[in-house]
């Protein structure tokens, strides 16, 4: 596991801003580790892990199933701005966009796979997909102030 970890607060315009970044190796190994890894620091922040476990999960799943290169890894990106959480993917398949299946999901519904995106969907108030300079994309959700505002945030000592 490649790791770079960042935990810091900005001041800009008396808004706390937090990230966290983490690269992981694209296997499953490393997306069980971004999930579990996220739910941490969101404890670390006085955060809900839910929805937001969730979200982590399966954006880091889609990427190490359907975004894997081999020798390539994925990064975690979360940060918090005022209310809202952004959760950022990235991975090393530009070339193949997401896309949520949902005929595929209601015509199949013993089918193992294919619900992912719906969760998402469910789940976060926003959620897209940006390319960046090839070969990469990220996929990212966004949980506004119901989600993660219910409990206060005290900044760090």
């Amino acid at each position: 596991m490649n790791q770079e970890i960042s935990d810091s607060t900005h001041r800009t315009a008396a808004v706390p801003v937090r990230n966290f970044s983490l690269q992981l190796s694209s296997t499953p190994r490393g997306a069980h580790l971004a999930r579990l890894l996220a739910t941490e620091q969101l404890r670390t922040w006085g955060l809900p892990p839910h929805p937001a476990e969730l979200i982590v999960g399966e954006l880091a799943a889609n990427a190490v199933t359907h975004g894997r290169v081999s020798g390539r890894n994925v990064r975690l990106l979360l940060y918090v701005v005022g209310g809202t959480l952004r959760i950022e993917v990235t991975d090393t398949r530009g070339d193949r966009l997401p896309c949520p299946q949902r005929s595929a999901a209601e015509n199949a519904e013993d089918a193992e796979s294919g619900r992912g995106l719906l969760l998402v969907d469910a789940l976060a108030d926003r959620w897209g997909v940006v390319p960046g300079p090839p070969p990469l994309k990220t996929v990212w959700a966004e949980v506004g102030a119901g989600s993660i505002g219910s409990r206060p945030v005290d900044p760090p000592s």
